[in-house]
């Protein structure tokens, strides 16, 4: 217990709040790494047990595998592995210096030659993957995969020379969507929230944002989900809300919603804590060992954004 910092469950709680019960949750189900980010963002436990914990899924070419993104299994380097592996380190205060600029060397050999990253490199072939990510021999770039890494280096105030041909990758994709779905809109927002050109960021943030409310891409009455369409090869039911686009009350997709619109989102993620005390997934389940490892990234990430918009957790 030492290591993580982490005290222990108190015996008798004065009420089990919803980070009590998710504390529960996570002891109980979650990888090392998650029990140990969860020590650190709930509980004071140190930021060297979350580094240590994620370096077991470093490979020799300094991308990130081994399953860090549940979806995706094997031992490859992959993108979205990487991605999440900027995350942890964001979360933890850690992004930066010689392991930064080492994965950023790995993002370059992966990228296209408009210096973007695709969603999953042909190497992930003969592994498990989830189906509704394909692979192909020549993928090509996708704002989905590229936009969070660029925006989250930006916030952390890493220069490397791929960022630059990323970003204006990023600026061409988010600038000319027309059509889109909910996680491109996401990555968009990760992009524009950090982007350096901030009035260029606030002016393409708020063209998005009608976009988003003329196709109802945001659920804006959780008690009619049905009233609003389900994007093509998302799960029945994989609605998106608005504390899904606004993870902070500082991101620029905040403006697209009214007070009382943001309020009923947050009511609505509060209630969705299950009985275990974890969340639920709501994208395509397609084998147990994937949904069971996500649950508690997507549980550690509810209480993140219910205590970002001032929501008392516990």
């Amino acid at each position: 217990m030492a290591e993580t910092g982490a005290p222990p469950l108190s015996p008798t709680p004065p009420a089990r709040s919803p980070l009590f019960r998710a504390e529960h949750f996570v002891w109980l189900t979650a990888r090392v790494l998650e029990q140990r980010l969860f020590a650190h963002g709930f509980l004071n436990g140190g930021a060297d047990p979350v580094e240590t914990a994620l370096d077991a899924y470093r490979n020799a070419d300094d991308g990130y595998g081994h399953a860090l993104e549940p979806d995706l299994r094997g031992p490859v380097s992959q993108p979205l592995h990487t991605a999440h592996a900027l995350r942890v380190l964001d979360a933890v205060g850690r992004c930066g210096g010689q392991r930064v600029e080492r994965v950023c060397r790995y993002l370059t050999s992966v990228s296209t030659p408009d210096g973007a990253l695709p969603a999953i490199h042909p190497g992930q072939r003969g592994y498990p993957a989830a189906p509704f990510i394909p692979i192909v021999d020549d993928p090509p770039g996708e704002l989905l995969a590229t936009g969070p890494v660029v925006g989250l280096l930006h916030r952390n105030e890493v220069w490397h020379a791929w960022l630059f041909r990323a970003t204006d990758f990023c600026w061409q994709r988010v600038e000319a969507l027309e059509q889109s779905h909910p996680y491109e809109i996401e990555a968009a927002v990760a992009f524009l929230d950090s982007a350096p050109d901030r009035s260029r960021a606030e002016a393409a943030a708020d063209r998005l944002g009608r976009l988003v409310r003329e196709h109802r891409l945001a659920a804006l009455d959780p008690d009619d989900p049905g009233a609003y369409p389900v994007a093509p090869g998302y799960a029945p039911g994989e609605h998106h809300f608005p504390h899904d686009y606004a993870r902070t009350p500082r991101s620029l997709a905040r403006a697209w919603f009214t007070d009382d619109e943001m309020a009923r989102s947050l009511d609505f993620l509060a209630s969705e804590q299950q009985e275990d005390g974890g969340w639920p997934i709501r994208w395509r389940q397609w084998a147990p060992g994937p949904a069971l490892e996500a649950r508690p990234i997507v549980t550690i990430e509810a209480l993140r954004t219910l205590r970002a918009h001032g929501r008392t957790i516990g």
